[in-house]
């Protein structure tokens, strides 16, 4: 089956992807947020700390309103021109007014909301003490937490923050009523490591793990501050890869949230000992046990039989080559459930002096990693350039860290088998400045869900289907054994009775637009119902290439020895009125990436000769229906000579 895919090649589709989906990534209209206490910094040294908001637009004029809970002053009111990178340095009476240092109950807090939707981020930094985190929008918030935080003993403390979105949000702490809060109020709390800490509530909260100063790993006495935003359990996978960054060693941690969790698959990371309170083992690990790995090299696969929450920290560390240093930062690492087609995102510059270079860490499946493209400031996509694809064979997964040079520019990775983007900075010749964090994945919440030919039930609308059989598979946390109605399927408001309490089923659509739904009882008697839009049209496209008569896909197993190469291109259902409708790519194996053949533009036909060597060609297609599709095949010349001397008889 050909899935129809988003539009990704033009920039200008991804606000509309974003607006469909907001609910369910990083990106949205309306977020809560608050700050924890630096190191030993008091409210008199305020001034010392660069603390941002950053807000990444999209396409359109965007109109942003910024409330301090704590102020009696108006709101702060502007509009982010088309896409646009706007930073907001607060100034010290907003600082006091959402700087976190007393445990207990405050109005320390900021509330967000914006015209159409973002990507927010915070910055919390001193010098070059730095951290980063993105800001989660309401609508990806939820009840259930776990702290993932690293402590060094006896040093300074660990703390979490909690920002109440709704008025009467009773708030537990490991089961046990700690505190009422009312909209935007929020609750501080101080103590040891409290790793596999449970925090609770009874409406739908944001949850910031804010360690006041740690070293990374134990022993090391550079103290920086973590400040991440972790995402509530109901989004946590079963599947992970943790990618690594410049500095080519990191370390994770793993915190189960379901007694008899085991970790079934770990290729490229090393248990840790002697970390107190960590488990060093995989096996029956209970809810809230946590494990602590290093990894290096190539990144970390990570599969667990139950959902596990994940974070990934620089450690205080400069590289092989002393060319680069890092300090103690944290990053929330989503499962692979939780890629999305595209990602906004933009390098966090702070006004304090540091010396560093940003980076867009890009992940994505092996297969089709050379799909990758970024727009930037709005820019046609083009093919990712100046590092080289590190591979993962065991997880599929591979890693890219693209410079963000342009410091004031937005960026716009495009890939439809998905991607997650880190952000994260280094200090240049071993200046401990650094930043590392997630900035841009999907949240869906995975205790309940389903697809439809591999395609999550909110992308379902955007995700065109030809007309045929289509497979439906639901993934449910926690479902009920025995109900008689534990799955139900409804199809236009009409339950589609051969699929009761069937996980995974297939029907056969014609053209048209359905509702599908599917409603879940879980053990606990508690339902849970999701919906998502399938849209079947009639399919009629295909194409292939040649590169003189050989199909691109039989090329990996022919060599030419002609330098003169001549492609040509069959396509059916091509896209009649788009001034771009063919494009070829050449990627010479020289490290400069995949290179538009601009003569090309269009074209079905054209050729040019060849040096010697091995050469990916890139054909992508857009067709009638405004789906795309990348053709790739591997051309290989080795043309030979012969000089024939004049002998004289």
């Amino acid at each position: 089956m050909q899935k129809i895919l988003f539009s990704l090649i033009i920039f200008s589709c991804l606000m509309q992807g974003i607006l469909s989906i907001q609910a369910q990534n990083s990106g949205g209209r309306e977020f809560w947020l608050t700050f924890g206490k630096h190191r030993v910094l008091q409210p008199i040294q305020l001034n010392d700390l660069d603390m941002q908001i950053r807000i990444v637009g999209g396409s359109q004029v965007t109109a942003v309103t910024i409330y301090f809970t704590n102020l009696g002053t108006p709101p702060i009111v502007y509009n982010i021109a088309p896409y646009e990178v706007s930073d907001y340095p607060l100034t010290l009476p907003q600082k006091e007014a959402v700087y976190n240092t007393v445990t207990g109950k405050t109005n320390n807090s900021i509330h967000i909301v914006t015209s159409s939707p973002v990507s927010v981020y915070a910055l919390n930094s001193v010098t070059a003490f730095t951290e980063v985190t993105n800001v989660l929008p309401v609508s990806a918030l939820g009840t259930e937490y776990y702290q993932i935080s690293y402590t060094e003993p006896g040093i300074y403390l660990d703390a979490y923050a909690v920002v109440a979105t709704q008025n009467n949000t009773t708030l537990f702490h490991n089961g046990t009523p700690i505190e009422t809060l009312n909209t935007g109020e929020v609750y501080y709390r101080t103590s040891t490591d409290m790793t596999g800490n449970f925090v609770t509530s009874n409406k739908p909260i944001a949850f910031f793990a804010v360690h006041q100063g740690t070293g990374i790993p134990y022993g090391d006495n550079t103290y920086c501050q973590l400040m991440q935003q972790l995402a509530p359990k109901n989004t946590w996978g079963k599947t992970f890869f943790v990618p690594v960054t410049k500095m080519e060693s990191e370390i994770v941690r793993i915190v189960a949230s379901t007694n008899s969790t085991n970790i079934t698959q770990l290729v490229g990371g090393t248990i840790r000992t002697g970390v107190p309170g960590a488990k060093t083992y995989l096996t029956n690990l209970q809810a809230g046990d946590f494990v602590e790995l290093d990894i290096t090299a190539n990144g970390c696969f990570i599969v667990a039989d139950n959902p596990v929450g994940v974070c990934s920290f620089m450690k205080r560390l400069a590289n092989v080559s002393f060319t680069f240093s890092s300090i103690p930062s944290q990053t929330w690492v989503p499962g692979l459930e939780q890629t999305v087609p595209s990602a906004f995102v933009a390098p966090f510059i702070s006004t304090k002096p540091t010396n560093r270079i940003h980076y867009a860490l890009v992940v994505t499946s092996t297969d089709t990693r050379d799909n990758t493209l970024v727009s930037i400031g709005g820019a046609a996509p083009q093919a990712l350039t100046g590092d080289t694809w590190k591979d993962n064979p065991a997880a599929g997964m591979s890693f890219y860290s693209f410079e963000l040079s342009n410091t004031t520019a937005s960026y716009n990775f495009t890939n439809s088998d998905g991607v997650i983007i880190f952000g994260y900075s280094v200090g240049i010749n071993s200046l401990p400045s650094s930043y590392y964090y997630l900035a841009y994945s999907a949240m869906r919440d995975l205790q309940a869900t389903f697809y439809a030919n591999d395609i999550p039930y909110q992308l379902l609308k955007e995700n065109d289907f030809c007309e045929e059989d289509v497979h439906f598979l639901a993934e449910i946390e926690g479902l009920h054994p025995s109900h008689p109605d534990r799955i139900t399927w409804w199809i236009n408001g009409t339950e589609y009775l051969p699929a009761k309490t069937l996980e995974e089923w297939y029907k056969p659509f014609t053209v048209g637009e359905y509702e599908i739904r599917m409603d879940v009882i879980y053990e606990t008697l508690e339902t849970a119902s999701k919906t998502g839009t399938l849209i079947i049209k009639s399919c009629n496209q295909s194409a292939a290439f040649f590169a003189n008569n050989v199909l691109h896909t039989e090329l990996k197993d022919t060599t030419f020895c002609n330098k003169n190469v001549n492609f040509r291109a069959e396509i059916e259902g091509l896209h009649p009125t788009d001034p771009e409708k063919i494009k070829w790519y050449v990627d010479s194996k020289d490290g400069n990436g995949f290179i538009e053949e601009i003569s090309a533009l269009n074209q079905t036909e054209w050729g040019r000769p060849f040096e010697n060597g091995t050469y990916e060609i890139k054909l992508v297609v857009h067709y009638d229906n405004d789906t795309y599709a990348t053709l790739a095949g591997t051309l290989k010349v080795q043309a030979l000579w012969i000089k024939i001397r004049n002998v004289r008889y």
